[in-house]
């Protein structure tokens, strides 16, 4: 899958609606630790990460993280607020990377409709970080701790080495000690 600039380099007729868009969208590198958004405010991008890790989460009224998902290569990390709203994700930077940055409201006013017909396969990514979103909340509601590991390791199988565990327990929505407790459990189930 390509980023946003391979896409419309490749996959779309010459424009100038596709000229102005390439201008809108910049490519940084980012140090590890680096915060990209802030809960609160109130200019949302869209992030596609050419190298690297990045991870959203939100921040609870008593001071806790709780994580909404990983962004490893070839992934797209975004806050879901509307323009109007202020943004609810954090998003930071878990290892030195590289990311293509484009505002959200460029991206679903323009991007999205340039790219809909011409690339099925970055509609099929979307579709599929809606999916593995919607699945997430499903879990979150139902599943057990060890059901929850168990779909974070099918999801995620690249960074769990990458990421402290206690920010797996986090994503999990459990405790460090209660993550060492799943994977003891499992272990023993072997």
């Amino acid at each position: 899958m390509g980023s946003f600039l391979e896409i419309l380099t490749h996959d779309t007729a010459p424009s100038t609606k596709v000229e102005a868009l390439k201008q809108n969208i910049s490519v940084k590198s980012f140090d590890k630790g680096s915060v990209l958004q802030r809960g609160g405010d109130m200019v949302a991008r869209i992030y596609y990460v050419k190298k690297g890790l990045l991870r959203s989460y939100t921040i609870d009224h008593k001071g806790k993280e709780h994580i909404f998902m990983f962004a490893p290569e070839g992934w797209i990390i975004a806050d879901g607020a509307d323009f109007a709203s202020p943004c609810q994700l954090f998003i930071d930077v878990l290892e030195d990377s590289e990311i293509e940055i484009v505002d959200k409201k460029i991206f679903e006013e323009v991007f999205i409709p340039l790219t809909l017909e011409s690339d099925k396969q970055r509609t099929a990514a979307m579709i599929k970080r809606m999916a593995v979103l919607q699945e997430r909340v499903i879990m979150l509601m139902s599943a057990s701790a060890l059901e929850r590991y168990e779909h974070f390791k099918a999801t995620y199988p690249r960074i769990m080495q990458r990421v402290p565990q206690r920010m797996i327990a986090s994503y999990l929505g459990i405790t460090p000690e209660a993550l060492s407790k799943v994977k003891s459990e499992k272990a023993r189930s072997k």
